[in-house]
């Protein structure tokens, strides 16, 4: 199984339901609560001037009704997961966290 793919599992766990997208195009009809995530950057730390790590960055957005959502702290608890800002849209919380996988 691919890395993503393991991280979709995961992110699945976490919410406790099937309601998990990957980059969903716009037709896609979401069920909250659910969490979105997508690729967002890249880091890659070279060594003699080659490629030695690379790994890939996601930003998660949870997306909820309940202001108070208990899903922040089983995402917040991810290694190397980082919360990153808060908005409110269509009366639903969005949360926003950057990790890597």
């Amino acid at each position: 199984m691919g890395q993503r793919l393991q991280l979709h599992q995961i992110l699945k766990t976490l919410l406790g339901s099937d309601n998990v997208y990957f980059q969903p195009p716009s037709t896609v009809t979401m069920k909250y609560p659910c969490i979105v995530y997508e690729r967002y950057e890249t880091d890659t730390t070279f060594a003699d001037n080659l490629p030695y790590a690379y790994k890939i960055r996601y930003q998660a957005t949870i997306i909820d009704a309940d202001p108070d959502s208990t899903i922040l702290d089983a995402l917040s608890k991810l290694p190397m997961c980082v919360y990153t800002r808060h908005f409110t849209a269509d009366n639903l919380n969005h949360d926003i966290f950057t990790l890597y996988y």
